[in-house]
């Protein structure tokens, strides 16, 4: 029997597994494959509905899937937060200190956030990254009246790469509806010298940031948080005062990946069009883990979730892998509270931001709730 384990219960994971277990259905009912999925929690979440959920437009039933309702019936699902990765012998550890043995092995267990990278930060700043951050992040602008709001891209690179400039956009619209804009001032800041490392994204995004009166600080590295005074102190020796602190922090591979020794610079080295890890045998990297020049996003996670099940499947039947990832990245920009864009390209064709619409604001939102069709692997 070949074993096949996927480790991570995100869209890269779940899709991966279900395209597995759809092209390899034969095989697994005839004994001949075993599938695994190894994830840390019993529920499926929709991560970009963080945004939403930090201005109060969406709870954790819209956002929430038990994993097992997501999953093809012959994918083995097991609860259970990963300890190690071992190649020698092949096998996953995991906490309740069972060992899972491979021969294909798909990592997709997504990034983290590290704010405790920079000084001070966790003390005094807020963010949308995580479940919890973005609940205490809505209570906190629900009760903030007046002041200076900081939108601070610190850790690149980070989930979903757009996401910064969209808080900044719906924050605009969020104190606009309630009348207090003209109380608020909303500086929005990045480490280079434009506020986007995609140039076509940041040429589009300036003049909107402008036309709303959000203040760019470009070149701007933080190097520390002073909690007590509320100020940003950056390697450039400036400093930036706060009323509040929405800080994008560092991010990392899961732990265990690092302390498996599969990580360099921080992410799992991973091949751009086959997306093998380089230097393992029969083992591949999806979505967030990998160090490619792509957009941590879901969408990515999904398209290269069909190019390791297809080259993983070639695998197992003794065929030559042919399928290609090309680089490929959908993303929406929420621009405001009802008007949205999107992009869309590759490693070979840069973004092209369109036109602002409610229409695509809309499709957005639909999105939103066809996505549990996505995580099934149907679309």
């Amino acid at each position: 029997m070949q074993d096949i384990v996927v480790v991570g219960g995100g869209v890269g994971g779940t899709v991966t597994a279900n395209l597995l277990a759809e092209e390899l259905a034969a095989e697994l009912a005839a004994g001949q494959v075993r599938l695994r999925l190894i994830t840390d929690q019993p529920d499926h979440v929709y991560k970009p509905a963080f945004l939403y959920r930090a201005f109060g437009r969406t709870s954790p039933p819209a956002y929430r899937r038990p994993q097992r309702e997501l999953l093809h019936p012959a994918v083995e699902l097991i609860v259970d937060p990963v300890r190690r990765v071992e190649v020698d012998p092949r096998r996953v550890a995991v906490e309740s200190d069972r060992t899972f043995p491979y021969d294909y092995l798909v990592l997709a267990a997504g990034s983290r956030v590290v704010p405790e990278r920079t000084p001070g930060l966790g003390e005094a700043g807020e963010q949308f990254y995580t479940e919890e951050g973005a609940s205490r992040l809505y209570r906190r602008l629900e009760q903030f009246a007046a002041g200076t709001i900081v939108v601070s891209v610190i850790g690149v690179p980070h989930m979903c790469p757009v996401a910064p400039l969209e808080m900044a956009f719906m924050l605009d619209a969020f104190f606009r509806e309630r009348g207090r804009r003209d109380q608020v001032e909303i500086v929005y800041t990045y480490p280079i010298n434009r506020c986007h490392s995609n140039p076509a994204i940041a040429q589009w995004a300036a003049p909107e940031l402008e036309a709303r009166h959000i203040r760019v600080e470009t070149f701007f590295n933080v190097e520390r948080i002073d909690p007590a005074r509320k100020v940003i102190e950056t390697m450039e020796g400036t400093e930036l005062p706060f009323d509040l602190l929405i800080g994008i922090p560092e991010h990392a591979a899961p732990a265990f990946l690092e302390a498996s020794g599969l990580t360099k610079d921080g992410w799992v080295p991973t091949d751009r069009h086959t997306l093998e890890v380089k230097g393992q045998e029969g083992m591949w990297a999806v979505g967030d883990v990998t160090d490619l020049p792509v957009s941590k996003a879901g969408s990515v996670a999904h398209y290269q979730a069909a190019t390791v099940a297809a080259n993983l499947a070639a695998r197992v039947r003794g065929l030559p892998p042919v399928a290609r990832y090309n680089g490929k990245t959908f993303c929406f920009i929420e621009t405001g509270s009802d008007a949205g864009t999107y992009v869309e390209f590759d490693y070979d064709h840069p973004p092209k931001p369109v036109r602002a619409s409610r229409w695509i604001h809309w499709a957005k939102l639909a999105y939103n709730q066809t996505y549990w069709l996505t995580a099934r692997g149907v679309v």
